[in-house]
């Protein structure tokens, strides 16, 4: 291998993972990119190979698949696999890896840890209590004001969180979660806590340990219907920037929610190596931490990849070294926006296999895979809810969309789905 290049394996199979596939196979540095278990639209990238077969839960199997292919850096993805403790295992095999530890992954694997924290070093939430009583919980409930809000400690798929128009929904969510174990082990506990009212952001920031260097602002479109109605789903949608994250809610945001939480998990023996993602709600010219991810979010990242200007292998690789404060990253004046397309039925129950054409004749967006697979006659189909995120730049939101909405129409899937509305509150704002 040349000097200084690495081959990096970047875990996960989803529209983010191809953003990050994408983006780390263009560096300089870069040897050869693998992506396990990756996807179709992954498997066309032209500098990237596809590990279809590696056992990501089996920690052992993936470090010595690393030590054989002499991995430089490994990017994980999903929470699924940080919570689990695939980035201890790897460095314990003294592998370089993008991720934090299972104990600061807490932030994301349990409400409850992320809330205490919260309360013990001041960081701005939504006042809460933890119960693991169905009574406790509902007498709570009852001395609250609706809408309330009702969360599953664990991770539960994205599925986890109830927003409660009424004590006796409230009620009837705690039973879900605490009686007839919905969520199983993940709802062994629960979190309720207050109603924030305002508009939501997601904020991503790397982290080091200590060093914290904030990246580009997202907004997604969470809900499944058009002006934000229906169930929500796990994004039909975002741009960046986020027009309502103005500097001086990024200042806070750094300051009192960023910078605090690396802290506070230096304190508590776990210090943060990777991407934190706060998701907030703002009002009043303030932003309150609704919860804490420990990843980028999808389809978020999708349009930072498009944004980011720096070189992104060069940007983790400082981060797992202790070396952010010497970055400073690049960013595009332009705009980006991503419009995922969706399996009709989404996010109930929705059919698999159907084909998808014309994905060649896009010409004015990069189209992310995430549910997609080669079928037996090697073309392209739909094997998930979220199939693809059709993502376009622009010299404003606007452009961005009308960009992102032409390479939509272009493709010929009559089994998806769009919201034809996302960037909505930007386009609001202009």
């Amino acid at each position: 291998m040349p000097p200084n290049r690495l081959n990096v394996l970047v875990v996960g199979g989803g529209g983010r993972e191809h953003a990050l596939a994408w983006k780390l196979a263009s560096s300089p540095r870069c040897d050869v990119l693998y992506c396990s278990p990756g996807n179709a639209g992954i498997a066309m990238e032209p500098a990237v190979q596809v590990i279809p077969d590696l056992q990501i839960a089996e920690h052992e199997q993936v470090t010595s698949w690393c030590k054989q292919n002499q991995i430089g850096l490994v990017a994980i993805g999903p929470e699924q696999p940080l919570v689990d403790g695939l980035a201890d295992a790897l460095e314990a095999a003294d592998i370089r890896v993008f991720g934090p530890s299972a104990k600061a992954s807490r932030l994301e694997g349990s409400k409850r840890f992320m809330k205490d924290l919260c309360r013990k070093y001041n960081i701005p939430t939504a006042k809460y209590e933890v119960f693991n009583s169905p009574e406790q919980a509902k007498a709570y409930i009852r001395d609250q004001a609706a809408p309330i809000v009702v969360k599953a400690d664990g991770l539960a798929a994205g599925k986890g969180v109830i927003v409660a128009t009424s004590s006796d929904e409230a009620c009837a969510a705690v039973d879900d979660m605490l009686v007839n174990k919905a969520f199983g082990a993940a709802g062994s506990n629960i979190v309720v806590e207050e109603f924030l009212e305002g508009e939501e952001a997601s904020f991503f920031a790397l982290l080091d340990g200590s060093t914290c260097l904030a990246l580009a602002s997202a907004q997604d479109h969470k809900a499944v219907g058009e002006g934000d109605t229906g169930p929500n789903t796990g994004g039909m949608g975002a741009y960046s920037p986020a027009p309502a994250v103005t500097p001086v809610i990024e200042a806070q945001v750094m300051q009192e929610i960023v910078q605090r939480t690396a802290d506070a998990l230096v304190a508590e023996g776990c210090p943060y190596r990777g991407v934190l993602f706060a998701g907030l709600m703002i009002k009043d010219g303030k932003a309150k931490l609704l919860e804490h991810n420990v990843r980028f979010g999808d389809p978020e990242c999708q349009g930072l990849m498009l944004r980011l200007e720096s070189d992104l292998l060069e940007v983790l690789l400082a981060a797992c070294d202790g070396k952010l404060a010497d970055v400073k990253l690049q960013w595009s004046p332009d705009a980006a926006l991503t419009v995922v397309m969706a399996a009709k039925g989404y996010p109930g129950s929705y059919q698999k296999g159907s084909i998808i054409q014309g994905l060649d004749k896009v010409s004015t967006a990069k189209v992310f895979h995430a549910g997609t697979a080669r079928d037996a006659a090697n073309n392209i189909a739909a094997v998930g809810g979220r199939v693809l995120g059709i993502s376009a730049t622009g010299k404003d939101v606007l452009e961005a969309q009308q960009n992102a909405y032409k390479a939509v129409d272009t493709i010929d899937w009559p089994e998806g789905f769009v919201r034809r509305d996302i960037g909505w509150r930007a386009i609001e704002r202009m």
